[in-house]
Order: C-alpha cells, then sequence, then structure tokens
C-alpha cells in the first residue's frame, strides 16, 4: 500500500510562504493524478490544486496566481509552493492521489496557520 507523507506546514505572517512536500513512498508515476486539498475548521475539505499525468494543472480561484503544484519525479514528491498567504489560508493541507488501478489515497495532512 503506497503512503503519502506530508510536510513543510507551520505558522507564517500574513504575506509569507511556505513550501509544503508530499512525499511518496513509491513511484508517483503511478498516479496519474495528484492533489492537494485542504478543509479549515468547521469547512469542508476543498480542492486547493491538481495536476494530471498529461501535464494539465488547475487551481482553486482563490489560490491562483500565489500558489502552485509541482512535482520531482525523482524523489517521489509534490509540492506546492504558496506565496502571498493570507489567513483566510488557514486549514490542514492534504496531499491526495489516483492510482492507475483506482486506489485513492490520502496523506495524513499538515497544519498551515496564517497569522500574525
Amino acid at each position: 500500500q503506497v503512503q503519502l507523507v506530508e510536510s513543510g506546514g507551520g505558522l507564517v505572517q500574513p504575506g509569507g510562504s511556505l513550501r509544503l512536500s508530499c512525499a511518496a513512498s513509491r513511484s508517483i508515476s503511478t498516479f496519474y493524478t495528484m492533489a492537494w486539498y485542504r478543509q479549515a475548521p468547521g469547512k469542508e475539505r476543498e480542492l486547493v490544486a491538481r495536476f494530471t499525468i498529461g501535464g494539465t494543472t488547475s487551481y482553486a480561484d482563490s489560490v491562483k496566481g500565489r500558489f502552485t503544484i509541482s512535482r520531482d519525479n525523482a524523489k517521489n514528491t509534490v509540492y506546492l509552493q504558496m506565496g502571498g498567504l493570507k489567513p483566510e489560508d488557514t486549514a490542514v493541507y492534504y496531499c491526495n492521489g489516483d492510482q492507475y488501478t483506482r486506489n485513492n489515497v490520502w496523506g495524513q495532512g499538515t497544519q498551515v496557520t496564517v497569522s500574525s
């Protein structure tokens, strides 16, 4: 069973930046899509950014122009570069992937808090 492990969360001031990492226990080429979701207290989990194996990327309107999803196949890692952070970006961020085997995998999440 492949595992996804997020890291890089923390406390940052408004306007600051963070880079989240999602390390897969196996090759990320086994995933045809990978994504970052987030869930704020009292709210539903929402899609933040996604890429497909074909190279298509998509972003939530609320993060367009501020966040960038990327991958390093050699390190089996997916990243979420976050800039211009706002208090409303505070949430637990989760890595997610859909494998060709139709297995959907979630990481355990990493907390991001944007506050002065």
